[in-house]
């Protein structure tokens, strides 16, 4: 397959990796993630910035990655899903969420642990309250909410995410 003349270089660093990309004008972050790096866990939910499913950490603070064009991100560092993990072991979200039962059908996750990770790291949310509207943007047709809020108190409340 010939490459689209219309494509323009870029370059991030996903999960740690530096990446030289190549994106046409009308890309968005979510589809260079998903069909250029194969990085299939940001999930395509409303693709209107409405559901969260496509959530990522964009220099450190969380983006709906669907309304994001990847050119006007470049030099930025991008964390996945996939990235969160380090040296084989789970993020202490992605570990509250399995432990408070956190999810049920697994499509919001992704978006809800990389939208989890921004929140506790912007420090704004000082109770379950404020937890529970700060993450109003992604949604859980599952309906797990209580258990998505108790997941990140336990991280919150443990001072956890600090060290991850």
């Amino acid at each position: 397959m010939s490459e689209d003349p219309s494509a323009m270089p870029l370059q991030l660093t996903v999960n740690g990796e530096v990446r030289d990309l190549r994106a046409a004008p009308w890309v968005t972050l979510l589809d260079l993630l998903r069909e250029t790096l194969q990085l299939t866990g940001s999930k395509k939910g409303c693709d209107h910035g409405q559901c969260g499913a496509c959530t990522v950490l964009v220099d450190g603070r969380r983006v709906n990655s669907c309304l994001i064009l990847a050119l006007t991100r470049d030099g930025s560092e991008v964390t996945t899903i996939e990235g969160l993990a380090k040296d084989g072991a789970l993020h202490p979200l992605q570990q509250a969420f399995i432990e408070h039962d956190a999810l049920q059908c697994g499509y919001c996750t992704p978006g809800q642990i990389c939208s989890a990770a921004g929140l506790l790291s912007e420090g704004q949310a000082r109770c379950r309250e404020e937890v529970r509207e700060l993450m109003s943007g992604n949604l859980c047709r599952c309906g797990a909410y209580t258990h998505i809020v108790e997941a990140i108190e336990t991280v919150r409340l443990s001072g956890a995410e600090a060290a991850a």
